[in-house]
């Protein structure tokens, strides 16, 4: 008799314990901001920002870690101070980054200056782009290259977001190889 008490208590809780669930909304949310976030359209205007419209931006004056701003602006005067003015940080260049600059340079800027400097890349031959000078009827310095290669020049484009300040030093470096053997 003990047993079929025991059977029908434990189907009676069970069936009370059941009978309150709906599929469609549980009982209990723990967390209900998870479950149910707030949908927000894409470039929308939002009041979560502080002027409503774009996102946090960096602190007026910050520098991202490991950059050094550019000393010289984007025009043909910061051309001319850089050409007299800036000077490679690089100390001194080992083979192993000679290596470096000429893979550099064989991706980024044979293409149109030729693997020599001659001014003969491949869309040159194929007269995409047409003018590309002769490292050797030019007259280059490292810092003027330097300028060059970060801000672009003419039909050449700026390679600052492809290259590192590194790096770009290293091509520069190796530009005026490419001269001194012409």
């Amino acid at each position: 008799m003990k047993t079929l008490y025991k059977i029908v208590a434990l189907v009676g809780v069970s069936t009370l314990a059941t009978s309150c669930f709906n599929k469609e909304k549980p009982n209990y949310q723990l967390f209900p901001n998870m479950y149910e976030s707030v949908a927000y359209e894409t470039y929308s205007e939002s009041d979560a920002f502080k002027n409503g419209k774009e996102g946090q931006l960096p602190a007026e004056g910050s520098i991202p870690r490991g950059f050094e701003p550019e000393g010289y602006d984007n025009t043909p005067e910061g051309l001319a101070l850089a050409k007299a003015n800036l000077k490679s940080p690089l100390d001194s260049l080992t083979d192993k980054d000679m290596d470096k600059a000429k893979a550099l340079f064989n991706i980024y800027c044979a293409i149109c200056h030729g693997e020599t400097g001659d001014g003969k890349g491949n869309l040159v031959k194929r007269e995409k782009f047409l003018g590309v000078p002769n490292y050797a009827e030019r007259e280059l310095t490292e810092g003027g290259i330097y300028h060059v290669v970060t801000h672009g020049l003419n039909s050449m484009g700026s390679h600052k977001n492809q290259m590192t300040q590194h790096e770009r030093w290293l091509v520069s470096a190796y530009v005026l190889k490419l001269k001194s053997e012409l």
